[in-house]
């Protein structure tokens, strides 16, 4: 596994669906005299960046130039989003849709266990995603590594044309994918499933072998130079042509899987856009979703904590 590269130079565009993460913590002490309900007495309130815009701290956390593009709402939701990824060193274009309600997952939380997650979203404009799409072309140019982040809220509407245009400025493109359809992503450098969404592509498999099989078509349906299949408990398993390199779990403590996904992709971004090779930078990956699932809600991972642990792996960081 190489060591932690310079990331400053990074260059990281992401593109997809934004929404704001809210947390509720509070202590629960008794139960609800109207139902079979904890009464949670909220005595804190926490507001993170998620879905892309989570995507895009963590590639700015790691060091890198993190450009964002997505749609909000012209609310009180989208105001905090802008707000949270500006102080975090993230370069946002955000159109605002006057129709959109901001995509919002309420999270009540005591004593380190998520009891209850609330939804709000609707769907952005036609008008609006088309708008963007021309901002995409013009912000394609500076970047090194691009990120789809598919939450199925309607921002990657034009995915298709957006990896066609990657692709012809020789741009790699990683995508976050989301449903069961992924003709769409036909194109992409890498698509990075979790176990579960994998499945639903492909169906349940019997052993490694039949795993194999099965990723190795899809990902030469779609055209993919690699398939990463984030596995939790079990790791996570690369493969490209010819080749499967699985990377073991690292985690020490797991608190909340929330975002681990996120942190994944940017790592992988980030490491691939300062240099790395593919199986180099799925390892750092590894040990970045290995950090964040020890830590509560949508995190980041920061460079001395990735350095550490790769020193501790036995990997010498500069």
């Amino acid at each position: 596994m190489s060591a932690l590269p310079d990331t400053r130079s990074a260059r990281v565009l992401i593109v997809g669906d934004v929404m704001l993460d809210r947390y509720w913590f509070g202590d629960v002490e008794r139960i609800s005299p109207e139902a079979p309900v904890p009464v949670v007495r909220v005595q804190r309130i926490e507001e993170r960046p998620g879905g892309a815009a989570n995507v895009a701290r963590n590639a700015a956390a790691l060091g890198a130039q993190s450009s964002l593009l997505s749609v909000i709402g012209r609310d009180e939701a989208g105001a905090s989003v802008a707000r949270l990824v500006a102080a975090e060193g993230v370069h946002a274009t955000l159109h605002e849709d006057a129709s959109l309600a901001t995509t919002v997952k309420l999270r009540v939380v005591s004593r380190q266990q998520q009891l209850l997650r609330i939804d709000f979203e609707t769907l952005p404009s036609s008008e609006v995603l088309a708008g963007k799409l021309a901002d995409y072309e013009s912000l394609l140019s500076a970047a090194d590594v691009v990120v789809m982040s598919d939450y199925g809220k309607g921002g990657l509407t034009h995915i298709e044309r957006m990896i066609a245009l990657a692709r012809a400025a020789g741009k790699p493109i990683l995508v976050d994918p989301k449903g069961d359809d992924y003709a769409r992503y036909r194109g992409a450098t890498a698509v990075t499933p979790n176990r579960a969404e994998l499945r639903e592509v492909v169906g349940r498999w019997r052993d490694e072998a039949d795993l194999a099989r099965r990723a190795d078509k899809l990902r030469g349906e779609l055209e993919l130079d690699a398939l990463l299949v984030t596995r939790s408990e079990e790791g996570m398993t690369l493969f490209e042509d010819g080749r499967v390199t699985h990377q073991p779990t690292t985690a020490r403590e797991v608190y909340d899987v929330s975002g681990a996904g996120d942190t994944v992709i940017a790592t992988l971004a980030v490491m691939l856009a300062a240099g790395l090779a593919m199986r180099d930078a799925v390892a750092i990956a590894n040990h970045a979703a290995g950090i964040v699932v020890g830590k509560l809600g949508t995190a980041v991972v920061h460079p001395d904590e990735l350095a550490a642990a790769l020193y501790a792996s036995g990997a010498s960081a500069s």
